[in-house]
């Protein structure tokens, strides 16, 4: 007699699948927002919109880690890959002026490892925690055949909203604004699959990340992401903000060409900030042209703020209160739709 076949020999485990969720309650009720109405296991996320809007506006966006993950593969450490997701996804809808309300994860793996998805969703919750948002479910998908079984990727979706009257729009961004540059101190989730290839020829993950570096080279490229939103939106709260680019992939230039109308222009002070050593190191080591590194990495700079010159010193006052470096970075100028970098 032929045996019979189950889920679990085609290579899904529903038990290990409820010992994860299991485990992973208590750190997303641990991000709930006084809006969430619903609870873990419903099929979908209740979540209302806060007291005070005249002309509520949901803005969403979602995103991933890029090749991130394989880092964390190798260095068998999970927990802070999450935060770099979440602020993948808060960082570009508060570009809008938008407060970040509730955010779903999607953790896709070959095989379900119950201890790796807490780690995983300990850092979703994290990520939750400082953008302000809730953590309000997810979906964990065991793909084998497709996957490998000690592979996985993450991704996620976040939701906020804004007063429609305050969504800044390009015909904001003026002659005379100036670009205000809040610090990244390093790679976040953009260009991954370059610096691999340059940093990891031959340099060993737990070694310093270079000479007289007081962190390894796993731990630099582990470093988690920056979550901005809850600057920005103080930003907006305070000041008369023309716009916002989350730098991502495309660099400087190709962000915030995102953000202005074709009759003006935006000239970058690349001197007026500090590049992190890493960014140096992949140029240097690849070798990598300037060209080419501001076209694919953020080069120290991860969320610019355009306001009105006055509002210069205020903008970067509130970064600084939030434990952030920012600068005067560049300023807007009749122009053709492009950024231009100064070469002095």
């Amino acid at each position: 007699m032929t045996s019979e076949v189950t889920y679990s020999a085609a290579g899904v485990d529903i038990d290990l699948a409820e010992e994860a969720v299991r485990r992973l309650a208590r750190h997303v009720r641990s991000t709930f927002r006084p809006e969430v109405l619903s609870d873990i296991g419903g099929f979908g996320s209740l979540v209302a919109i806060p007291d005070g809007y005249t002309e509520p506006v949901l803005v969403a966006g979602n995103d991933g880690a890029g090749t991130k993950p394989l880092v964390a593969k190798a260095l068998d450490r999970y927990d802070t890959i999450g935060i770099d997701v979440v602020a993948m996804c808060v960082d570009d809808i508060v570009t809008s002026g938008a407060e970040p309300l509730f955010f779903l994860d999607q953790i896709t793996t070959g095989k379900v490892d119950p201890e790796r998805i807490e780690q995983l969703v300990m850092g979703f919750a994290e990520g939750c925690r400082q953008a302000g948002c809730a953590l309000t479910g997810g979906e964990i998908a065991e793909h084998p055949d497709l996957m490998g079984d000690d592979d996985f990727d993450l991704s996620g979706f976040a939701v906020g909203v804004v007063e429609h009257a305050d969504i800044p729009s390009k015909s904001s961004v003026c002659e005379g604004d100036v670009l205000i540059g809040v610090a990244s101190p390093g790679l976040r989730c953009n260009g991954y699959s370059l610096a691999r290839k340059v940093l990891l020829d031959g340099h060993p993950l737990d070694q310093p990340a270079w000479g007289g570096a007081d962190t390894s080279l796993g731990e630099e490229l582990l470093r988690p992401s920056v979550i901005y939103a809850p600057t920005v939106l103080e930003v907006f709260d305070e000041f008369e903000v023309h716009g916002a680019a989350h730098i991502t992939g495309g660099g400087l230039a190709g962000n915030l060409t995102r953000i202005i109308e074709s009759d003006v222009g935006v000239l970058l002070h690349p001197t007026r900030w500090r590049t992190p050593e890493i960014f140096d190191r992949i140029a240097t080591e690849g070798p990598v042209s300037e060209e080419e590194m501001q076209k694919v990495f953020n080069l120290g700079i991860g969320m610019v703020i355009v306001v009105p010159a006055d509002q210069s010193s205020g903008t970067i006052e509130i970064a600084a209160r939030n434990g952030h470096e920012a600068w005067e970075i560049g300023e807007v100028m009749i122009g053709d739709g492009e950024v231009q970098w100064a070469t002095e």
